[in-house]
């Protein structure tokens, strides 16, 4: 696995990508810290005494001397009656002069208690307002200390800020190549649509090859084509069935091969039947297609299993030279005559009814130009059943194809993806999944619902499985036992509002097939850019351009426990990864959404490796509190075209 350093910030071959886990590594510290409140700010000592607290002094003091200064008036007023007594006579002038004395000496000590009343309320106001200064003096000591407290712990908070706003949010959630398949348990047809979108994009951007075989009726894989188309090697879609014709599937097959499959397809409609039923109908079809020598087609079979099973006038079919009458002869002559004549021919027909459904099968088959991604779809206009009996089809005539080709050097250069997996046999999906295995081509399987015949298989072998919505309690039941109800989730609230703002696929596929001949000579300008064609040419892209800035604001998430009413509400585009390492068993939730590859805050590195980087960027084990080291901005200018 490559180094995650930012110049190496691509996709890459060895990993197949699921979704994007959104975490916080760290949490939004909040608002700033508050300044100290301007109240509490000092203000410069007055130049006079407080007038208000001298009044109060003064008249405190007023209050206390008020009997002493009554007193010292009345021996004033004594004072003047023993003078004017001595000067009028009424008394001795010895008597007088005692008299003054002690009066005036009397008003003199009640004057100085008043002038030592008047020094004390100064002595007090003086000290009141030095205590003023030196609380003053407290609180701009204080103040300051506040201030450079609010400095500090303001900086400790912008680090925290810059470091939460710079910080990476989405991570890539991937599985390694080493595991063969990934089994994609419920989902509604639109998560399917950015599920397979994602997973097939960085496929093909890293010179990969895909096929989609959608049996889902859904158009799930047609923002996928639309992308693809986008990087100058135009898509083949066979819209089945009315592209039978120019599906060329098989051709190349042995008549042992060809038998396998065709006996396969007949046992759509009949899923009790046995290993001993499906070779007895094999042992049928190997004897006709021996009759009908190499390169027989599959109307030349249906002509033979009418003649077989004495259905019709054979003489049309010779008129229409399906058959010849030499093989005609030795059709009549393959199983004798007897009491098994009748199971020979009742299998027959009961072979021609449903094979017939095939029987335009590459009769216009024509040389296509070559393409990285090929998408064979069932019309939704179609039957239910002849859907089935094509899809069949095709997955075991691929089967057959990856049984004789040479394991490949690069596992999932060549990746399958089969949609709606739960309408095949549990058989076919074995052959398939073994095929596959053999090969080391890369498989997906969705299935809508957990049938028995899936449970059976989910996971089973080395497989990745990951889980999306189950409507249905009992699967959503079975979902939880898988993962473990103990497992805590983080769910962003992005990923609920771009979900509940996408609405249902509309329209089908638009065959290629038709003008395959021309996507050799008219090309679109190549585009290269994987983010921006995401942006361009898909819905999921252009619902996150209209969403825009508010990616920086739907930051929030929320956690719950895996527990079935939990599965039963999960966004769209949700998807629970789980997958064996050798440190044990990993679960985790993913966004599906191909657009958060636009996010300027989006990495392709994994979580775990981000964590590994920060150790090793910091040589300390124990500080969590380092950003994660910057991954860059999504790929660009990835040529898909290149093998890499």
């Amino acid at each position: 696995m490559a180094d995650v350093h930012p110049e190496h910030a691509q996709l890459q071959a060895d990993l197949i990508y699921l979704g994007w886990q959104y975490i916080l590594l760290h949490p939004d510290p909040g608002p700033p810290p508050k300044r100290p409140s301007p109240v509490e700010e000092s203000e410069p000592p007055p130049a006079e005494p407080d007038p208000e607290l001298v009044r109060r002094e003064r008249l405190q003091e007023d209050l206390l001397n008020r009997p002493v200064r009554i007193f010292r008036w009345f021996m004033v007023i004594l004072t003047a009656i023993i003078l004017a007594a001595a000067v009028a006579g009424y008394l001795n002038w010895s008597f007088a002069l005692i008299g003054l004395a002690a009066a005036g000496g009397v008003a003199g000590i009640c004057s100085y208690a008043l002038l030592q009343g008047d020094r004390a309320v100064k002595y007090r106001v003086h000290e009141q307002q030095a205590r003023d200064d030196r609380q003053r003096q407290e609180r701009d000591k204080e103040l300051f200390h506040a201030q450079e407290e609010h400095a500090q712990r303001y900086r400790e908070w912008q680090e925290l800020k810059d470091r939460h706003d710079r910080q990476l949010t989405w991570y890539a959630v991937a599985v390694p190549d080493e595991i063969d398949r990934i089994d994609v348990a419920g989902g509604t047809l639109p998560g399917w649509s950015a599920l397979i979108t994602l997973l097939g994009a960085t496929r093909l951007y890293t010179g990969g090859h895909l096929t989609v075989l959608d049996l889902s009726e859904g158009a799930i894989a047609k923002d996928l084509i639309e992308l693809a188309g986008r990087g100058g090697d135009e898509p083949l879609v066979w819209v089945l069935p009315v592209d039978l014709p120019k599906l060329d599937l098989g051709a190349t097959l042995k008549p042992e091969a060809f038998a396998d499959v065709l006996a396969h397809v007949v046992s759509v409609s009949e899923e009790s039947r046995t290993t001993r039923d499906l070779s007895f109908d094999n042992a049928i079809l190997e004897r006709v297609l021996e009759v009908l020598g190499e390169n027989a087609t599959i109307n030349q079979v249906t002509a033979a299993l009418r003649a077989l099973a004495q259905v019709g006038d054979p003489r049309d079919d010779l008129r229409f030279g399906l058959i010849t009458a030499t093989q005609l002869e030795r059709i009549g002559t393959l199983f004798g005559r007897g009491v098994s004549d009748r199971v020979v021919i009742e299998r027959a027909w009961a072979l021609e009814s449903q094979l017939r459904k095939l029987e335009t099968l590459g009769t216009q088959a024509v040389r296509l130009p070559p393409a990285r991604l090929r998408v064979v779809s069932m019309d939704r206009q179609a039957g239910v059943f002849g859907n089935r009996v094509l899809g069949t089809y095709v997955a075991t005539a691929l089967t057959h194809i990856l049984r004789q080709s040479p394991a490949s050097d690069r596992p999932w250069y060549h990746t399958i993806i089969v949609a709606g997996a739960d309408k095949l046999r549990g058989d076919v999906l074995d052959r398939l999944m073994d095929a596959c295995e053999t090969s080391r081509t890369g498989l997906v399987l969705t299935y809508r619902s957990l049938t028995p015949t899936v449970r059976e298989r989910l996971g089973r072998g080395h497989a990745a499985v990951a889980f999306m919505r189950l409507g249905n309690a009992e699967d959503a039941r079975v979902a939880s036992e898988h993962v473990g109800t103990e497992h805590r989730l983080e769910l962003a609230q992005l990923t609920e509002t771009i979900s509940a703002s996408i609405a249902g696929l509309d329209g089908g596929y638009t065959s290629t097939i038709s003008q395959a001949e021309d996507a050799t000579e008219e090309r679109g300008e190549s585009r290269t850019d994987l983010a921006e064609d995401i942006t361009e040419s898909t819905e999921w892209g252009r619902t996150a351009t209209k969403i825009g800035e508010k990616e920086r604001v739907l930051q929030r998430s929320r956690e719950f426990l895996v527990e079935p009413h939990q599965l039963q509400q999960l966004p769209t585009t949700s998807v629970i990864v789980t997958d064996a390492t050798a440190e044990g068993r990993r679960v985790r939730l993913a966004d599906a959404n191909p657009a958060i590859l636009t996010f300027p805050r989006t990495t392709l590195g994994e979580l775990d490796e981000v964590r590994e980087a920060v150790l090793a960027s910091t040589g300390s084990p124990g500080d969590d509190d380092e950003p994660p080291p910057n991954l860059g901005p999504p790929p660009q200018r990835l040529d898909w075209r290149k093998d890499r």
